[in-house]
């Protein structure tokens, strides 16, 4: 249960909602690409052993990191969708990786996750089969109609915001996101996919500060989460 894992980060996407011709994941967030901020978090934590990141087709903008914190980045080439890049990226996992053995998914514009929540995911998550960084959702919650309009208010009991990393044994996601694309469907997360294999991923609650840079806003609020955790 303490073995190194690797981890996936799925890096392909565009990152259209920030705008701009350069993939969100590269723009400048204090003064170096967003996604160096990513994978230099996920290399410092002592139970990760190396990162499979997962580009684009013709990515002019990876700065070319091979090595970080002494453990080996390597790179594949990713999908049209994140699931079909996580999927690449899972086979293309040194074969040293067993079917058996848990791999990470992390978002690489999640550039706050902090050590304490991975190493929590990992020791309450790997006894469980697999689970996923999240938080119970506490606001109140909206359906809204076809023009905006506030149309009944939905329970939030049981419901929870996803975050990343999402762990996984490597066989188990490989097939899972192999039978899902093979039905056609776009999953949004790898516990989607697992879901519908009929497992039963374990949430453990994580800080909300683990953000997903989204929009322009975003590159703020993430540059003051990381100063203070600094």
């Amino acid at each position: 249960m303490n073995a190194p894992l690797w981890c996936v980060v799925p890096a392909a996407g565009r990152g259209t909602r920030v705008g701009g011709s350069i993939p969100k994941q590269y723009l400048p967030l204090a003064g170096r690409p967003l996604i160096l901020h990513t994978l230099e978090r996920l290399a410092s934590h002592p139970r990760i052993a190396g990162l499979m990141v997962v580009l684009g087709d013709n990515d002019a903008h990876w700065p070319g990191a091979d090595l970080l914190y002494g453990k080996p980045v390597l790179t594949t080439l990713g999908g049209a969708e994140r699931c079909d890049s996580v999927l690449a990226g899972v086979r293309a996992l040194p074969p040293e990786v067993s079917d058996d053995g848990f791999v990470l998914v992390h978002d690489a514009a999640r550039p706050c996750v902090r050590e304490g929540d991975i190493t929590r995911l990992l020791d309450l998550g790997m006894p469980a089969g697999g689970g996923l960084l999240g938080a119970p959702l506490r606001d109140t919650l909206k359906r809204a109609d076809d023009a905006g309009r506030s149309e009944v208010t939905e329970p939030r009991d049981h419901r929870w915001r996803a975050f990343t990393p999402q762990m996984f044994r490597r066989g188990e996601l490989s097939a899972a996101l192999q039978v899902a694309y093979a039905a056609g469907v776009t999953v949004s997360d790898e516990a989607m996919a697992m879901e519908r294999a009929g497992f039963a991923p374990l949430l453990v609650e994580g800080a909300e500060d683990n953000i997903k840079v989204t929009t322009a806003t975003d590159f703020a609020l993430a540059e003051f989460l990381l100063s203070r955790m600094k």
